[in-house]
């Protein structure tokens, strides 16, 4: 016998008229930008500069990207971001994973002790010129190690991996494995992490995005231009209209060089977004999996 559907009601028709149009007017709001960003880019620099693009590219143009490759700061910036990148969240993750995992441990004395100095440190810092200071007193000013040695560690981070070994982790695994003549560290080794991927995979990109877009950390400690990432680069170009000149296949003129300011802007915000896009479809579904279970569970 077949079930009856349920008819909405008058009130959820309603509900769902204004909540699917709200949405998809945050859609655009959202959307629109992005695409803007897409099109300008690939528009000629003449419709960009006479304000013609408003949706779809206007007069197909790779100027803007054949002028960024050219320019020898955006290839360093860009090598220098994928270092700190890569370098970065290779070191975040180890030190997640090995503050995270004993934490999760019921028998591992003072854990609470040690999580509340963990809590301390999100409410309470010692402010930005205490900072500086330990990063030159530790000779690491201008070096790779000052983009990636002081946000080694997200307590954030910490938590929900924490929170995830011990929800995800059963005990009796461990009890298991001891008898089994398995030390801790092969217990990590072998039994946890393998079982530990979607929390991983979903810390791992949210240190990747972080060490991808930092650039305050570069304005505080770098000085030299061939160690500055591929944000700083863009900022100038963005915030302070810098140019350098072996972009321009003619020098001759200002408009040529206003021209090609404004339409390296969107080119190198899409190139400097395209990397982290192409990774998260990849991710993506690691998050249920991996957030949920261990942010919301235990």
């Amino acid at each position: 016998m077949n079930a009856t559907p349920i008819k909405d009601s008058q009130g959820d028709r309603l509900f769902n008229i204004v909540n699917n149009t709200l949405l998809s007017l945050l859609l655009i709001i959202v959307l629109y930008p992005l695409l803007y960003v897409v099109s300008a880019s690939l528009s000629s620099t003449d419709a960009v500069m006479s304000g013609r693009v408003w949706l779809f590219p206007v007069e197909l143009s790779l100027e803007g990207y054949a002028a960024v490759f050219k320019n020898k700061s955006v290839l360093t910036g860009f090598i220098n971001t994928i270092t700190y990148t890569v370098l970065g969240t290779a070191i975040n993750i180890v030190l997640s994973i090995l503050a995270a995992y004993p934490l999760s441990r019921k028998d591992f004395k003072g854990r609470h002790v040690f999580m509340l100095m963990f809590v301390f440190t999100m409410m309470f810092s010692g402010g930005l010129i205490p900072s500086y200071l330990i990063v030159k007193d530790l000779g690491m000013i201008n070096t790779l190690w000052s983009m990636v040695i002081p946000v080694a560690l997200s307590v954030w981070n910490v938590i929900i991996m924490r929170t995830y070994f011990s929800v995800t982790i059963p005990g009796e695994l461990l009890e298991a494995s001891q008898m089994d003549g398995c030390t801790d560290f092969t217990f990590l080794w072998r039994i946890v992490l393998p079982l530990s991927g979607p929390i991983i995979a979903v810390i791992g990109l949210y240190y990747a995005v972080g060490h991808w877009n930092q650039y305050f950390n570069a304005l505080l400690y770098l000085k030299s231009a061939d160690k500055y990432p591929l944000q700083l680069v863009l900022r100038d170009i963005l915030i302070q209209n810098e140019v350098n000149v072996e972009m321009l296949s003619d020098t001759k003129t200002a408009a040529a060089r206003q021209g090609l300011r404004e339409l390296l802007k969107y080119s190198l915000i899409v190139i400097s977004s395209l990397p982290l896009l192409i990774v998260y479809p990849f991710i993506q579904k690691y998050f249920v999996k991996g957030v949920m279970i261990g942010s919301i569970k235990g």
